[in-house]
């Protein structure tokens, strides 16, 4: 019988050869476990830094660190053998100038094992795109909405919905795909300018809350099963796993104080003694 060959692992190139063709599976992962379920069926997994909010109930994206990425970085790695990992660079650790940006990324792929990182930012951070790209450190983009600048913004809202708003928008990730990125993530973008988008650059979009035109679509993966509390309009939920969650949890504690659990099933007796020969 022969060996079974080793899927390959995806790599950034593998990705940016998408563009126009079979579209890119994407969800976001911060454990071992659930990656290796994603990484049956996606071509990237994204560690987000979305893990502030999910993992540890924060407000928002700004407290993650570099530290806190890295981990669940090395955990995803764990779990994943086919899918390209991502993951994302936290508010203050590239922002100040490209040399920081370069010494962070590195880090994160040195730490983790990761095939590339992503950032969010358009024309403000072509430069640092460029700059790690040339020095080997593949990046993905991530422009319209993007929540590491939400106490600019004002709010969640989605962007370019009166078309006097396209323009910068478009420059952004025109600025991105000219620097060299993979792909690019339009986040809460219009659908028809996302849809412009996809045909104008050169490199994959990666949509959510965005179009069905775009190259690929990646989700947060605990807002698509029901795990969420709240989640955006442009998420479609494709299971509700928190009340069968909260079901079993119910089920478990009932048995617990009922002694009905562990039952004989779930316990060890002692070991049958061998009876001793006759001499």
């Amino acid at each position: 019988m022969s060996a079974q060959v080793e899927q390959r692992r995806l790599t950034a190139p593998d990705i940016r050869s998408r563009k126009g063709g079979l579209p890119i599976v994407a969800l976001t992962s911060y454990h071992a476990h659930t990656a290796a379920l994603l990484d049956r069926h996606c071509d990237v997994i994204l560690v987000g830094d979305s893990l502030g909010m999910v993992m540890h109930g924060l407000d928002s994206t700004l407290p993650v660190t570099l530290d806190m990425m890295i981990l669940q970085g090395r955990a995803v790695m764990r779990g994943a053998r086919h899918a390209l990992v991502a993951v994302d660079m936290p508010f203050g650790s590239y922002e100040a100038s490209k040399e920081q940006a370069f010494m962070s990324a590195a880090r994160v792929m040195k730490e983790t094992g990761c095939g590339a990182v992503k950032l969010e930012g358009g024309r403000r951070m072509a430069e640092t795109i460029a700059f790690l790209t040339e020095r080997g450190i593949p990046v993905l983009a991530h422009v319209g909405l993007t929540p590491q600048s939400i106490n600019a913004l004002g709010s969640f809202r989605a962007q370019g919905r009166d078309e006097a708003d396209w323009q910068p928008i478009e420059a952004d990730a025109q600025a991105v795909a000219e620097a060299g990125a993979f792909a690019v993530v339009l986040e809460a973008v219009a659908e028809p300018l996302a849809a412009k988008i996809t045909r104008d650059v050169a490199i994959p979009t990666i949509g959510i809350g965005a179009s069905p035109a775009c190259d690929g679509q990646v989700l947060v993966l605990e807002d698509m099963l029901g795990l969420s509390p709240r989640v955006p309009k442009f998420v479609k939920r494709y299971a509700d796993l928190g009340p069968a969650i909260d079901n079993a949890v119910a089920a478990y504690a009932a048995e617990v104080r009922s002694r009905a659990f562990p039952a004989p099933d779930h316990t060890y007796a002692l070991k049958a003694r061998t009876p001793a020969k006759a001499g």
